[in-house]
C-alpha cells in the first residue's frame, strides 16, 4: 500500500472528533489493507512501529530530526529550529520546507508502508560506532522521497506525536466494524464482539496481531487467542474503596491483602526463561538478575504466570525504601549488578493466572490463591507470598489494616473470594484502601518557568486528565507546591527533556510524567477544556510506576466531582 493512503487517512482522523466518524474512517482502511500489510498499519495508525511491551525504542531526539530535515531539504537546522519554537510541530515545519525545499533530488522513490516499516524499525537496532549517521541516512531515505503531507506524518510518527486521536478504544471498534459486524445485527450483539475482541487484545496486547487474527479467522480466532509467554497480558486493577467496612459487608467473608510500596510485576517463566513486566507492560528482565535468579530457583512449575509486588528494603530498618529509590534499578542500564546489591529487593506474590499450558483467568480467587501457594516455594524476607487474612470480621480486618501501615505499606487490597480475573479497572473484585483521600493519577503537559529563587526551575506545572476516546490529554488543573527544592531540580532536569516549545516562561510538554495529585475540592470551570478544576492540587508521588494511558479519564473526575 502506498504510503500517501495512509497519510491521507491520518489528515482526516486528525480533523475528525467525533468518535464513530474516526472508527467508520479507520474500519474502511482496515478493510481494503492486504493482510500482509495489515498488522503494520494497525501498529502505525497508533503512532508506534513495535508493540507498547518490547523494550525497543527508536531513539530519534528532536535536534537529530532537524538535521535530517535540513539534509532532506537544503534549508539550516537553525531556521527550521526556529520555526518549530513557533509552532511546537516539527511535523507541520517538515511539511512546509519539503514543499519549498532546496536540495535537488535525483532518485525519489514513491513511498509504502512496507518502506516506511522497515526504515523506522532499523531504527531501534542501529547501534555502535557511527550509528548516529546511520539513523540520520535511514530517516533522511525517506524525507528525500516523501510529499508533504507524507513528510509531517514520518517526522511526528519517529518523535512519537502522531496527534491523530486514535485511543486503543477506536482501534478495537474499527476491528469489529472492519471484519466482524455484518448488516442485521444488534446491538447487543455487536457489543459482544467488541467485549471478545477486547478480551483476546487483553491476553495478546498487540493490535497487529489481533487485526491479523479478526481479518483471517473471525470470531473463531479470536476465541482461541491463548497466553503467549515472553508478551506480557494486561492486569486487573483494584478499584478504590471508601473502607474496609463498604466492601465486607457488601461481600461478606473476603481475602485481605498487605498493599505493598513498590512496583507491580508479571513474571513469565518458560523453563529456564524469566520474563519480568511491569504494569505499564515494559519488560525490565535485564534490570531484575537477582529476582530472576529466584524466580527460576522457586517458582515450581514448567510455565506460569504469576504477579507480585517487588520493593525495595530497607537493610537496616526492613521498612520499605521510597519508590523513587526502586525505580533507580527500573531504568538502570550499566552496572546492573552493582546497585541490585545496593538497592535490595523483596517480592510478595498475590496471584496466578497460567500454568503448564492452562489459561487460569476463570478460576476463582481463592482457588488461584490454592493454586499459588503450591508453587512458590518461600525464601525469608526475599520471596514470599503475600501476608493474607480471610475474614468477615471487621474488627480483624482493621486490626490488619493498621499493621500493614505499621509496616510502612500502603494498605490493604480487598478481595471477593469467587471472583474471577477481570481485566482492566473498575472491574469489581478487588478493592484498595489506603490511609489518605482520594487522589487523582494526571499527566503533566505544560509548565512555567519560575522567577526570583525559581528562575531556574520549571516551578507551575500543568496538569491534565486523559479523554479515553481520543486519547487527548485535558488541563484541569495547574500545582505549583508539594516539592521540596530538590525535587522542583529533579523535576525541571526530566521535564526539559519533554519541551515542545517555549513561549515566554510557558513551555508545553510532551505528556509522559504521571503524578499522583491530592487536593481540597474539585469545581467546574470555564478556563480548562476539561471543564473541570482542582482547587489546591499538591503532589502526593511521582507515579513512575504508570503510563499517561494508565492516568485517570476526564469521568473519573467528573465522578469524584459528583460524589
Amino acid at each position: 500500500m502506498e504510503y500517501f493512503i495512509l497519510a491521507d487517512t491520518y489528515e482526516k482522523l486528525e480533523r475528525t472528533s467525533g468518535k464513530l466518524e474516526k472508527v467508520n474512517i479507520l474500519a474502511e482502511l482496515f478493510s481494503k489493507i492486504s493482510i500482509k500489510e495489515l498488522p503494520k498499519v494497525a501498529l502505525l495508525t497508533q503512532g508506534i512501529v513495535f508493540p507498547k511491551f518490547t523494550s525497543f525504542e527508536l531513539g530519534i531526539a528532536t535536534q537529530m530530526m532537524i538535521k535530517a530535515i535540513a539534509k532532506a531539504t537544503g534549508f539550516k537546522p537553525k531556521e527550521i529550529e526556529e520555526k518549530f519554537k513557533e509552532t511546537g510541530d516539527l511535523g507541520l515545519v517538515t511539511e512546509n520546507y519539503i514543499k519549498k525545499r532546496r536540495q535537488v533530488v535525483l532518485f525519489r522513490k514513491k513511498l509504502n508502508v512496507d518502506m516506511i516499516f522497515s526504515n523506522l524499525q532499523k531504527l531501534a537496532f542501529v547501534t555502535g560506532l557511527g550509528s548516529q549517521e546511520r539513523k540520520l541516512s535511514l530517516i533522511t531515505e525517506l524525507l528525500v522521497s516523501a510529499e508533504p503531507k507524507e513528510a509531517r506524518y514520518i517526522v511526528r510518527t519517529v518523535l512519537g506525536e502522531l496527534r491523530i486521536g486514535v485511543a486503543e478504544g477506536i482501534i478495537r471498534d474499527a476491528i469489529v466494524n472492519a471484519f466482524l459486524f455484518k448488516k442485521g445485527m444488534s446491538k447487543e450483539e455487536k457489543n459482544k464482539l467488541t467485549g471478545l475482541v477486547e478480551h483476546a487484545w487483553n491476553i495478546l496486547p498487540d493490535f497487529g496481531e489481533i487485526v491479523k487474527i479478526s481479518k483471517e479467522k473471525g470470531t473463531t480466532g479470536l476465541k482461541k487467542v491463548k497466553v503467549q509467554l515472553g508478551k506480557p497480558i494486561r492486569l486487573m486493577l483494584a478499584e478504590k474503596a471508601e473502607s474496609i467496612e463498604d466492601v465486607i459487608e457488601e461481600f461478606g467473608k473476603c481475602a485481605i491483602e498487605i498493599k505493598y510500596d513498590g512496583m507491580r510485576v508479571e513474571i513469565e517463566k518458560q523453563g529456564d526463561k524469566i520474563f519480568i513486566f511491569t504494569r505499564r507492560l515494559e519488560n525490565v528482565t535485564k534490570q531484575f538478575p537477582d529476582l530472576v535468579d529466584l524466580c527460576k530457583k522457586n517458582l515450581r512449575a514448567k510455565e506460569c504466570i504469576v504477579e507480585g509486588e517487588v520493593w525495595g528494603v530497607d537493610p537496616k530498618t526492613h521498612f520499605p525504601l521510597p519508590f523513587q529509590q526502586l525505580s533507580q534499578r527500573i531504568h538502570r542500564k550499566y552496572d546492573i549488578e552493582k546497585v541490585a546489591k545496593e538497592i535490595p529487593i523483596q517480592v510478595n506474590f498475590f496471584d496466578v493466572v497460567y500454568l503448564n499450558g492452562k489459561m487460569l483467568f476463570d478460576k476463582k480467587f481463592k482457588e488461584r490463591r490454592k493454586i499459588l501457594e503450591k508453587i512458590v516455594r518461600e525464601v525469608p524476607e526475599k520471596f514470599k507470598l503475600a501476608d493474607q487474612l480471610v475474614t468477615d470480621n471487621i474488627e480483624k480486618a482493621k486490626k490488619f489494616y493498621n499493621n500493614a501501615l505499621e509496616l510502612k505499606q500502603e494498605g490493604v487490597i480487598i478481595k471477593v473470594l469467587d471472583s474471577g480475573y477481570i481485566f482492566g479497572r473498575h472491574v469489581g473484585g478487588w478493592y484498595k484502601v489506603k490511609p489518605i483521600m482520594e487522589t487523582l493519577d494526571l499527566v503533566i503537559v505544560g509548565a512555567e518557568w519560575g522567577t526570583g529563587k525559581r528562575a531556574n526551575w520549571l516551578s507551575s506545572y500543568t496538569l491534565a486528565c486523559r479523554d479515553p476516546d481520543t486519547g487527548k490529554f485535558l488541563p484541569c488543573g495547574m500545582m505549583g507546591t508539594g516539592l521540596t527544592e530538590e525535587q522542583f531540580g529533579q523535576m525541571t532536569n526530566t521535564l526539559k527533556q519533554l519541551i515542545i516549545t517555549e513561549k515566554g516562561r510557558k513551555v508545553k510538554l510532551k505528556p509522559k510524567i504521571v503524578v499522583e495529585i491530592g487536593y481540597q475540592e474539585i469545581q467546574k470551570s470555564p478556563h480548562y477544556e476539561s471543564g473541570m478544576a482542582l482547587r489546591f492540587p499538591r503532589l502526593i508521588r511521582v507515579r513512575e510506576d504508570k503510563s499517561p494511558e494508565e492516568s485517570d479519564t476526564i469521568e473519573r473526575v467528573k465522578e469524584l466531582f459528583i460524589s
